[in-house]
């Protein structure tokens, strides 16, 4: 009798039985199961083989909810979606197949929705709460079945521009006090990938992974900002919550997204974080991607002009005359050409409506670097006032935080830029999570260690360079900030801050425009050295930043990647190495018929002076192969037409 007794109080307790739910892929291959009782747990297979076993999901609010706990499921709802996305910016390709199985699970006041692509996996919460609530913390687990090696991109602090290294490590070998930011990069195998981020971060903090148990990490957020610091350039909390958010009772929660791919190059190639984001709503057909010439990395260094170069007109004009003789679309006015706190305000030697006139003569767009608290202090006003002048967008930096309140910030600032026509490109936060869907006008973005390193460190290597096309690239576009002519190898850097050398050779600069996704792509050096190098300019001038098609034809993280990508009629081949060069046969197998093939590569005497490159032109074919050959650190491209 007590024996029956004390097993009706553990019925009465917990269920029985757990309701278990799965869902494949279209293709079949990858599957996640959905366990749901007093916790609700996921896992996910690849290949019939379990990659992540079961791993926590749940959301505590302040009225002492807890979604994802104690579910009692009470609708299941599937379906399958396919169909055919064209991006208003074609950062990849003109078309995007959408197709992914679906499957909701509806509790009385929330469901949790899982969506399966053949590139991933992702989970989302929705709540229908009555009442604003106060999100206290988020349990979004990722327990490996294995000691993976990941690329760890370990954050010192969540005040941070999000810039890391991606350092390899077994996840056993990751302390508990450690966290990265994301995306990061889980090896699967020699082969296979996982690939963790978000997508559709609104009103939301962002997503961090902190160690927790020997294969498992879970995620981490800033909480919600009580008080700041007096206001300067970069403003910081100096007074948190107890809590992460602030939110409607109704309202979706941003994707838990895991990118999974058999091999780097459909890593490469996935388009999972934009094909969650929400659609665009409005008209962008103003939006106009492009090329644009880049100041501060040069320390507006100009030579061979007859005035005092520095933050002035004449300067910008010879930035304009640059852009405009080789067809480069923007000019950007970095930091300096207004009062440090009134960005309504020009320094004295700025006169922008003569700039703006002088531009649009030119035809060619200006775009204003902003710090965002200088911003705030005048949103409104400066943005009309940059419209009136006919300015064509800012780039806003500094806001190095991703907690609630910068997020809604910085989504404030993106939709009163599109009610203006002012594209944005930001600086100084975290990746990009889908913007380029929903606000194509958002056309680059930082969170990634970039060129500019190069003026204080030698960390951004050529290891480093091919590896961002698999880890931080595959959230979304991101502005590396290419194009420096001056270029010495690994072992030859040396650090000067106005001056500033690239590490690796001159075509593994030329790589980069066509292997790095940037629809606002920057040309970092100094237009009087461009000046001197027609051949790369060549190059430079016509290498589109928008693309109709993309092939991945070799890659391997951390070590090489060639891409071909197609505009209109016209192919562009890029290559990049890391530490050792790499010799490739490309088979020309999608091109029509006889074209002229123009390609730039590394130079005989490269391995003595990494600037050394050569140009030739020929006929080539369908059906040719093309012998691609890079030297340590080195790069090629081509132009096929």
């Amino acid at each position: 009798m007590k024996k029956i007794l004390y097993l009706m109080m553990l019925l009465g307790a917990t269920p029985l039985f757990a309701d278990n739910y799965s869902l494949q892929s279209p293709n079949s291959k990858i599957e996640v199961g959905v366990e749901v009782g007093k916790q609700t747990t996921f896992t996910v297979a690849l290949n019939g083989e379990t990659i992540l076993d079961k791993s926590p999901l749940s959301m505590t609010f302040d009225n002492g909810v807890v979604i994802g706990r104690d579910m009692k499921v009470v609708r299941v709802e599937r379906a399958t979606q396919q169909r055919v996305l064209q991006p208003v910016v074609r950062v990849k390709s003109a078309t995007i197949d959408d197709h992914y199985n679906e499957m909701v699970l509806h509790a009385e006041d929330y469901r949790l929705e899982f969506r399966v692509y053949d590139d991933g996996v992702a989970y989302r919460f929705h709540t229908d709460f009555d009442t604003d609530l106060k999100v206290l913390s988020e349990e979004a687990d990722f327990t490996f079945s294995k000691d993976y090696e990941v690329l760890f991109p370990e954050e010192k602090s969540m005040l941070s521009a999000q810039q890391p290294m991606f350092l390899p490590r077994k996840l056993s070998e990751i302390k508990p006090d450690k966290y990265c930011s994301t995306p990061m990069l889980v090896k699967l195998s020699d082969k296979a990938r996982m690939l963790i981020s978000e997508s559709d971060l609104v009103s939301f903090p962002g997503m961090y992974l902190k160690k927790q148990g020997r294969n498992e990490l879970s995620a981490l957020h800033a909480a919600y900002c009580e008080q700041e610091a007096a206001p300067s350039r970069q403003v910081f909390p100096i007074k948190r919550a107890d809590y992460l958010a602030r939110v409607k009772g109704t309202r979706d929660y941003p994707w838990r997204a895991m990118v999974i791919a058999e091999n780097d190059a459909d890593l490469m190639m996935s388009q999972l974080i934009y094909k969650l984001a929400p659609e665009t709503r409005g008209d962008f057909s103003w939006v106009c991607p492009g090329k644009i010439a880049w100041d501060w990395y040069n320390a507006l260094i100009l030579y061979g002009v007859d005035f005092k170069a520095g933050i002035n007109n004449p300067t910008y004009k010879y930035y304009i005359d640059f852009a405009s003789k080789y067809g480069i679309e923007y000019v950007v006015l970095d930091d300096g050409w207004s009062e440090e706190m009134d960005v309504t305000r020009t320094v004295a030697d700025i006169d922008m409506d003569e700039l703006t006139a002088y531009a649009e003569k030119k035809n060619v767009g200006l775009i204003l670097w902003v710090s965002w608290s200088a911003l705030r202090e005048k949103l409104d006003e400066a943005l009309d006032l940059y419209a009136k002048w006919g300015i064509k967008g800012i780039k806003m930096d500094f806001m190095n935080r991703d907690d609630q309140s910068m997020v809604d910030f910085y989504n404030d600032v993106i939709v009163k830029c599109a009610d203006r026509h002012l594209l944005v490109d930001l600086h100084g936060l975290h990746k990009p999570t889908g913007w380029i869907r929903t606000y194509p006008h958002v056309l680059s973005s930082e969170g990634v260690a970039g060129l500019e390193n190069h003026k204080w460190s030698s960390v951004v290597t050529p290891k480093h360079n091919v590896t961002l096309p698999f880890t931080r690239m595959v959230a979304g576009p991101m502005d590396y900030t290419p194009g420096g002519m001056r270029n010495l190898h690994e072992k030859d850097h040396k650090i000067w801050f106005d001056l500033p050398a690239t590490i690796g050779t001159r075509c593994h600069q030329l790589g980069m425009y066509v292997i790095y996704e940037s629809p606002l792509q920057m040309l970092a050096e100094s237009p009087s050295r461009y000046y001197q190098e027609e051949k790369c300019m060549e190059f430079l001038s016509r290498v589109p930043v928008v693309w109709d098609e993309t092939r991945v034809l070799e890659a391997s993280l951390g070590e090489y990647v060639v891409v071909a990508r197609r505009s209109g009629d016209t192919w562009y081949i890029g290559g990049m190495v890391g530490e050792k060069g790499q010799s490739f046969d490309i088979p020309l197998d999608f091109i029509r018929g006889k074209k002229t093939l123009t390609e730039w590569k590394d130079g005989v005497n490269v391995d003595k002076f990494a600037e050394d490159f050569s140009c030739h032109t020929r006929t080539v074919k369908q059906g040719d192969t093309l012998k691609v050959t890079m030297y340590d650190g080195g790069g090629y491209v081509a132009i096929i037409r």
